[in-house]
């Protein structure tokens, strides 16, 4: 790694430092740090922020980010649309969420998402964009920042969303798998601080897990490591929005919750859900999941039934990864209790105790913000010369 990247990400991550206190972190030759940091001054990237604390003799310098850093930080699910502007150090300028259809095509959403960059510049939030971070809800191809046979994102393959963004906004722009930001903002500044080989698995409209291997993404050879949704659990299950059968996706996350949950309505098992369906005419997993807090036992045991499907693939992945930590977030992480506990029994249960003596089963801390945490992440280490 360069030094001027390990500066940088040191004032990103621990804020102003003194000159001193570099030198003794980076452990680099004094003349060297020296140089590089008088080299980011006079690039406008870094600046010296008053005096530091005195460790007796001549007071240091401290040397903070440019105040005028920014990063704009995108999390595309199936159906939102997060972003968030952010500092140097990551944190939040200013953020807005909707609704956003995938499905509508990447120049509809990337146009959308264009117009709101240029709605946060014209209400100076930031003059110039140091870089962009977006994740999106299918297989990414991390070298070219394309989208590659996504499932779920009809007219979105090999879309050059990276390169259209890039010229739209002049400035570098990375763009990965929305499981791999969550789980670098979970990382981060999540429940997975400090923890070098992490899982995250997001539970939404569909299922798939951020890969963290000595506290580094891993993307596999194609970029489509973690795409746990896509495991076979039934081979005669139904047919999954890949086109194969029985995988873990087609039997859990929000798209078959609510289409059991409607099955459950209209053959008349749950009451709670027939009224929910007559008065909305259509069910998601957030009925399920209310309806499952007041007590309807039809709507646990959909939520019981997809955390054990879960559990199935995640002890598998404990048997052969042998993580320090699984994080659940997602959507579906709002069912609660009941779905992190029978995820947890079956993980336990299944996997070598070896492999599970010591393994925390959590759910998110940043929860709906993890994305764009992650995603601001991406963006700096782009800016500040991480060689992704």
């Amino acid at each position: 790694m360069s030094v001027q990247y390990r500066l940088l990400r040191l004032l990103r991550d621990h804020g102003p430092q003194s000159r001193a206190q570099l030198l003794d972190r980076l452990g680099v030759p004094r003349p060297r740090v020296l140089a590089e940091l008088d080299r980011l001054v006079a690039a406008g990237r870094i600046l010296e922020a008053g005096p530091a604390a005195s460790r007796g003799g001549r007071r240091s310098t401290l040397v903070d980010l440019h105040p005028g850093v920014r990063f704009a930080a995108v999390d595309l699910g199936a159906s939102s649309l997060d972003i968030e502007i952010t500092d140097g150090r990551l944190e939040p300028v200013t953020s807005h969420t909707e609704p956003c259809d995938i499905r509508s095509g990447a120049s509809t959403v990337l146009d959308r998402v264009s117009e709101l960059l240029g709605k946060m510049r014209g209400q100076g939030h930031f003059s110039q964009l140091d870089a962009i971070g977006i994740g999106l809800p299918g297989p990414v191809s991390f070298r070219d920042g394309v989208p590659v046979s996504p499932p779920i994102m009809p007219g979105w393959d090999r879309y050059p969303v990276r390169d259209v963004l890039a010229r739209e906004h002049g400035c570098p722009v990375v763009v990965d798998n929305d499981v791999n930001i969550m789980a670098l903002g979970e990382q981060h500044s999540g429940v997975a601080r400090a923890v070098a080989d992490p899982l995250f698995v997001k539970i939404g409209s569909g299922i798939g897990c951020g890969v963290q291997v000595h506290g580094e993404i891993y993307r596999g050879t194609g970029g489509c490591a973690g795409d746990i949704g896509h495991i076979q659990v039934d081979p005669e299950g139904p047919l999954c929005s890949c086109g194969n059968v029985g995988c873990l996706e087609a039997f859990f996350g929000g798209v078959a919750l609510a289409r059991d949950a409607t099955a459950a309505a209209r053959s008349g098992q749950s009451q709670p859900l027939v009224a929910r369906l007559a008065e909305a005419g259509v069910l998601t997993a957030k009925d399920v999941a209310d309806c499952a807090a007041a007590g309807d036992a039809v709507c646990v045991a959909l939520i019981r039934a997809g955390g054990r499907r879960v559990g199935q693939v995640l002890a598998g992945l404990v048997s052969f990864m042998n993580p320090s930590m699984i994080v659940i977030g997602g959507g579906l992480a709002g069912l609660g209790h009941v779905l992190l506990a029978e995820i947890r029994s079956v993980v336990y249960q299944r996997s070598l105790p070896l492999a599970t003596g010591n393994l925390p089963i959590v759910m998110s801390e940043l929860g709906s913000r993890a994305g764009v945490v992650g995603a601001a992440v991406l963006a700096s280490e782009l800016a500040y010369g991480s060689p992704l």
